[in-house]
């Protein structure tokens, strides 16, 4: 049933205007549940059936016990908590090998780790999803002027396509790839999300159907995912359907809002063997690095990921629903199937964007006083915005909203911890913004 058919009142931004709260917007978010969102919450239901099983077999399959909490410390040779997290990591994410560390600062720490672990000076990485995000422009050298960079060490880094940058919402191409560069490529770079672009993220099917075209073409080379934002999302994981290697931060899908810092690089062992030299040093490699007690953490995080992930697509599927009826462009519609835990809401003006976020920190359990605005954030091109009274800073697991200024004036709405926080939130957002 499309979103035009729903019986309920078009007039959804009007009847919240005024000085009244936000219990008529309550009311609207009930009734789109009960008419439109309950098939959606159905499948996402047997979603999290499916990937909670797939995380408690790797629990069991690798006899997870308490005498895994306790630290080594030092080099931290033998520490066996270590030692099960990448296993069960590797389970869970569908890999041969996984490396879990709360060394990784961030999921651009955990990305650069891995790229420079594939590849050598004078080898040739190619981005078949276009422009990277933008943190990562400065890891490749597109931007600035770092000795550190890739651009800096003799790596080459390409572009081309699968997505039409005109119609980005027509979906993957395979088309559009210029198989010359493919042809060249040491890397193939796949980003799962869509960052600060309004192309859609990839389906798992979708990232099998793209492995296979490069494969045909280069037959040899391998294939990196950025799978931040995408874990536990879709029943499989890109490693399953050919990705050689994938990377995500704990303090996005896979941490569940428990994990305080961390990330993690999963595939084939060979790859994350190379990758872990390059995060420690050669010689070390996956032997050694204390865990500084969160180990258990990094386990429970892992465990509710699945239940966590659920949470954020319900509410992004209300998000979705509510927004679009109330006169906005979204994407994507409220009914897809997602690969990210990502929602898009097209503002009509930079001071919506604005208004959305300083309404979301106003109703978050952390720093609720703050008021958010527009700022020049490192690693950024354009000022951004950004809300988020979370427990671990900066997590996008927790229910958070951000955006760059400039048009077409994007929310990225993502996470959630809790439907009923989504929703709450979501009420009082629309609510503010007919007010003005």
């Amino acid at each position: 049933m499309g979103i035009k058919q729903m019986s309920v009142s078009e007039q959804v931004m009007n009847e919240t205007a005024g000085g009244e709260d936000s219990s008529f917007a309550l009311d609207v978010l009930n009734q789109l549940e009960a008419e439109v969102l309950s098939t959606v919450f159905a499948r996402l239901a047997q979603l999290e059936h499916q990937t909670t099983a797939r995380v408690l077999e790797a629990f069991t399959t690798h006899g997870v016990g308490e005498q895994h909490f306790y630290s080594v410390s030092g080099y931290a040779h033998d520490d066996l908590g270590r030692a099960v997290t990448d296993k069960v990591f590797a389970h869970a994410l569908q890999a041969e090998a996984a490396l879990v560390r709360p060394h990784f600062v961030s999921g651009t720490h955990a990305i650069a780790t891995a790229l420079r672990g594939m590849v050598q000076a004078g080898q040739t990485i190619v981005s078949v999803t276009g422009a990277p995000y933008d943190t990562l422009e400065e890891v490749i050298g597109l931007r600035g002027e770092s000795s550190q960079s890739l651009k800096a060490w003799g790596v080459d880094f390409k572009t081309t396509s699968v997505f039409d940058e005109e119609s980005p919402e027509l979906g993957v191409d395979l088309a559009r790839l210029d198989k010359a560069k493919i042809e060249q490529a040491d890397v193939i770079y796949i980003q799962r999300s869509r960052g600060y672009a309004l192309r859609p993220a990839l389906l798992i099917q979708d990232i099998e159907a793209i492995i296979a075209y490069c494969r045909e073409i280069n037959p040899n080379v391998p294939v990196f995912v950025d799978n931040c934002y995408g874990e536990f999302t879709e029943a499989n994981e890109p490693t399953s359907v050919g990705a050689d290697l994938i990377a995500g931060s704990l303090i996005k899908n896979p941490g569940a809002g428990i994990v305080p810092t961390g990330g993690y690089l999963a595939g084939k062992a060979r790859w994350v063997e190379r990758c872990a030299d390059a995060l420690t040093a050669p010689g070390i490699g996956a032997e050694g690095g204390y865990m500084f007690h969160l180990t258990p953490s990094i386990l429970q995080g892992l465990f509710m990921a699945p239940h966590a992930v659920s949470q954020s697509l319900k509410g992004m599927a209300l998000a979705a629903a509510v927004f679009e009826k109330s006169g906005y462009t979204t994407t994507p519609s409220y009914d897809a199937i997602r690969g990210d835990i990502i929602q898009v809401l097209l503002m009509h003006a930079p001071e919506e964007q604005v208004r959305f976020c300083q309404v979301l920190q106003a109703n978050s359990p952390i720093d609720s006083h703050v008021m958010p605005v527009a700022a020049d954030i490192p690693g950024y091109a354009d000022k951004v915005v950004m809300a988020g009274g979370t427990f671990v800073q900066g997590s996008t697991q927790e229910l958070s909203a951000d955006g760059p200024l400039r048009e077409p004036y994007p929310v990225f709405l993502q996470g959630g911890l809790s439907y009923a926080h989504i929703k709450l939130v979501l009420a009082r957002v629309l609510s503010s913004l007919k007010q003005g």
